[in-house]
């Protein structure tokens, strides 16, 4: 075969190779619409199935190490389900009853809160703020009655809109009824469906696509487990803490600032701010129990980032903070609650799938150049 041939033939495969990859290009633009559009077009009523399916996978690890100590798939799921709903049901019945109470006085109280913090920010001294701060007294305390003024009305209106939606009502009904029975039957059959998606993939890329899969596990497994791990426990760290010093509302603020730090920052700062709202209107001039509040929020960032993160969480899961609340805001804005739920996986997905491209890309001819390829084949 003289030069010409082979140059020929190569640039065949190159053609063959250029086209079959087009077509799985396709394939999967194709899939990930088809995908959009279902989630789109049912989201309504997708909550409790997407969290079974979420609570199934949290699940599945228990299952696996029970069936290892002698137990069928079938007793370790009705054992696992039925400690979960044990569990589930006496934290409700302790803890719901106290978080409604603490809601219903919350939203009662807020005006007078507001009131209250406008009368503190408009009795600070004039002088100190022009000479401390240079800024114009009247406007610094128009901006921030204002700013008071629209946060107020704004959480107000949430809890309410909350409180007196029938559809909400309905959802959470649905969720605690239908989210047990789809993760019984989602944790009784996982291996096995796990093994039949296995079964679809091509064989000539099994490897690679089980490589993709492993990373994306990796990356969903550590956020997911491990980061609903760190809100829980920072959930109940808070909570415990904020009632200690006395805070009104401790509990109701201290386990939404931890829930809501799945979002990374935005809880344990939406929870601050409330607490020092809180605390201001409550203890002061007592200022040394202001700082109390503000101290145990500051010690809960120091042991989540310096101990639950490292040791729950871990640095192998490869999603930024600006890209996990990217994905969280935009699949929140497009589905609702269930696109919160699709966001961490999907985002974990779309990473790990990026950084592959990347790898291919960094090793194709495309970015290496054919004169490179030209020079290593001459050695």
């Amino acid at each position: 075969m003289n030069k010409q041939e082979a140059e020929l033939q190569k640039k065949a495969v190159e053609v063959v190779v250029a086209s079959a990859f087009r077509r799985q290009v396709i394939f999967w633009l194709v899939a990930a619409a088809v995908l959009i559009g279902f989630l789109y077009l049912f989201s309504a009523i997708l909550l409790p199935f997407f969290a079974g399916m979420i609570l199934a996978y949290f699940l599945d690890p228990v299952a696996d190490w029970l069936e290892r100590r002698g137990l069928s798939r079938m007793a370790a799921t009705v054992l696992i389900l039925i400690m979960f709903l044990i569990a589930l049901v006496i934290g409700l019945m302790l803890i719901i009853p106290v978080l409604a109470s603490q809601l219903a006085d919350f939203i009662g109280r807020l005006p007078d809160y507001m009131s209250r913090l406008q009368a503190l920010v408009t009795g600070v001294d004039a002088e100190w703020l022009s000479q401390r701060l240079g800024v114009d007294p009247a406007s610094l305390r128009d901006g921030l009655n204002s700013l008071l003024t629209q946060a107020g009305g704004f959480i107000s209106g949430l809890f309410s809109s909350i409180l007196s939606s029938g559809k909400t009502l309905i959802d959470i009904a649905g969720l605690f009824v239908i989210t047990p029975v789809v993760a019984f039957y989602m944790l009784l059959d996982w291996d096995k469906m796990v093994a039949r998606v296995d079964s679809w993939v091509p064989r000539d890329h099994l490897g690679t696509v089980r490589q993709i899969a492993l990373d994306i596990d990796r990356a969903v497994a550590g956020f997911v487990r491990g980061q609903g791990t760190v809100c829980i426990i920072l959930g109940v760290f808070y909570a415990i803490g904020l009632t200690a010093v006395g805070l009104n509302f401790g509990l109701l603020i201290g386990l939404f600032a931890g829930l809501v730090s799945f979002i990374p920052y935005v809880g344990s700062l939406l929870g601050l701010v409330l607490s020092i709202g809180v605390a201001l209107v409550q203890f002061w001039p007592e200022w040394h129990w202001v700082a109390a509040v503000a101290a145990i929020f500051f010690a809960g960032q120091f042991v989540e980032g310096n101990i639950l993160q490292p040791n729950l969480v871990g640095k192998s899961v490869g999603l930024h903070p600006v890209w996990l609340m990217f994905a969280l805001f935009a699949f929140g804005a497009l589905f609702g609650f269930v696109g919160l739920l699709v966001a961490v996986p999907a985002a974990a997905a779309v990473g790990v799938l990026v950084r592959f491209g990347l790898s291919r890309y960094l090793a194709s001819p495309l970015y290496r150049g054919h004169a490179v390829d030209e020079k290593s084949a001459s050695k």
